[in-house]
């Protein structure tokens, strides 16, 4: 087996190995991965992080030895709940601006180290912010399938990314977020941090949010907002009609 970490800030993964392919999430600085396969310029992984699988260009991440792959399995890294600024020291210099999310892999002091490659941290971190804080955060965060930062984001990535500053590891799409947790059996019972799902009109789960309240909703639809919610599903103001039928409540908090 072979193992990867990505050392840029943002690495798309893609369906298919071409750069044309549909972008299905992202790999963030320092998640790491199985190698699966090899197709010339590209890899075939399965993320160490929700077990998503994609393709990768071979040119956007460095590989990793097994014991070096197993410990970050056995001892997470810390990641980042604010944008984090690097710069690379041994090679160019050169700056790196890490996105919300992303893992401070192998960090000593103030350097994170892969594979020889040293980058030390120059934002100041201080204490995390509440949760409420971090979800609004997102806010007019425009709307990008496959996307997990601040610069774009899913529905699903938007609710990935925000449970996990609670320790909550979602996997990475709707559908199957939707199995995890226990079910809210009334919308009255919803409380700040519980996940919405709606569906479609084949019953299929197509969309989630995140509850701020039993009556609001703040999740990634054309941007992240926040909107109201009832039984029959998301009410966009501005839009005058409901835009989500609303499936299930679900709670892991």
């Amino acid at each position: 087996m072979e193992y990867g970490i990505c050392n840029l800030a943002i690495a798309p993964l893609r369906a298919e190995p071409s750069e044309r392919a549909e972008q299905v999430s992202q790999i963030l600085f320092g998640e790491t991965f199985e190698i699966m396969e090899w197709t010339g310029q590209w890899v075939r992984i399965i993320t160490a992080f929700d077990g998503y699988e994609g393709w990768l260009n071979k040119l956007l991440f460095t590989t990793l030895d097994q014991t070096s792959y197993q410990s970050l399995i056995i001892n997470p890294a810390p990641f980042t709940a604010i944008p984090v600024t690097l710069v690379r020291k041994r090679i160019d210099n050169s700056m790196v601006y890490l996105p919300f999310g992303s893992s401070l892999s192998f960090l000593d002091g103030t350097i994170v180290d892969i594979a020889g490659d040293a980058f030390e941290i120059m934002t100041e971190i201080g204490e995390q912010p509440d949760f409420e804080v971090i979800a609004k955060s997102f806010l007019n965060t425009p709307y990008l399938w496959g996307g997990r930062t601040h610069f774009g984001i899913d529905c699903s990535g938007f609710t990935q990314a925000v449970m996990r500053t609670q320790n909550i590891l979602l996997k990475r799409d709707a559908y199957m977020q939707a199995e995890q947790g226990h079910t809210v059996d009334f919308l009255q019972e919803a409380k700040l941090g519980d996940l919405a799902f709606f569906d479609n009109d084949e019953g299929r789960i197509v969309h989630v949010g995140v509850m701020l309240n039993n009556e609001r909703i703040i999740h990634a639809s054309g941007r992240v907002r926040i909107d109201t919610i009832d039984n029959q599903g998301i009410y966009a103001a501005d839009q005058k009609k409901y835009t989500h039928k609303l499936r299930i409540i679900k709670r892991l908090l």
